[in-house]
């Protein structure tokens, strides 16, 4: 049996897809490892999903998640070589994030209150996702502001991805939702 272990981020370095390392303490990590924390989160959301519809949009949505991934992670040197779609955020995939999201408000319009999340667990672990998703974006913002070349499409993406994971809680979280006041 193949070991998972390499030993070569034990000098606190972690490897770029198509080569490179860097530190594991850059932004462009932080941001990595948040994306990854989401797709996680959504399989807690997925797994208690009692909706098959919900679970199968849950499920393409931790798939796109790798796309920003690799997309994220990429040696700069070898952007040229990712796949539309595969590895690299378009705008296609935007832009059906903003039309799933004006589908789902269109079927059920947002409460004008703030809720409190946790109306039960599918809804609580999207919310959750949401917030891990959220900093994912303010990582992104700090890789680019320290130089690392980052897809415009990949922030926009990010960015629209907890619009529509706060939707989404709330299709979850049902009418009996509570407000943030009485």
């Amino acid at each position: 049996m193949a070991s998972i272990s390499t030993g070569t981020g034990d000098d606190g370095t972690t490897g770029l897809f198509l080569g490179g390392r860097v530190s594991k303490r850059d932004a462009q990590v932080e941001a990595g490892g948040d994306l990854d924390e989401t797709v996680a989160v959504l399989g807690v959301a997925r797994a208690a999903c009692q909706d098959s519809e919900l679970a199968a949009l849950v499920l393409r949505l931790q798939r796109e998640l790798f796309v920003c991934g690799a997309d994220l992670s990429t040696n700069p040197f070898h952007r040229d070589r990712l796949e539309p779609g595969i590895s690299l955020v378009t705008s296609e995939m935007v832009t059906a994030l903003e039309t799933l999201m004006d589908e789902l408000l269109e079927q059920r319009p947002l409460r004008p209150v703030f809720i409190v999340p946790g109306s039960n667990q599918v809804s609580a672990a999207l919310d959750h996702a949401r917030t891990v998703v959220r900093r994912a974006e303010r990582h992104v913002v700090a890789a680019r502001a320290s130089g690392v070349e980052v897809n415009p499409q990949l922030s926009t993406y990010v960015n629209r991805f907890s619009d529509l994971l706060f939707v989404l809680a709330r299709h979850a979280g049902g009418e009996d939702e509570p407000a943030s006041h009485d």
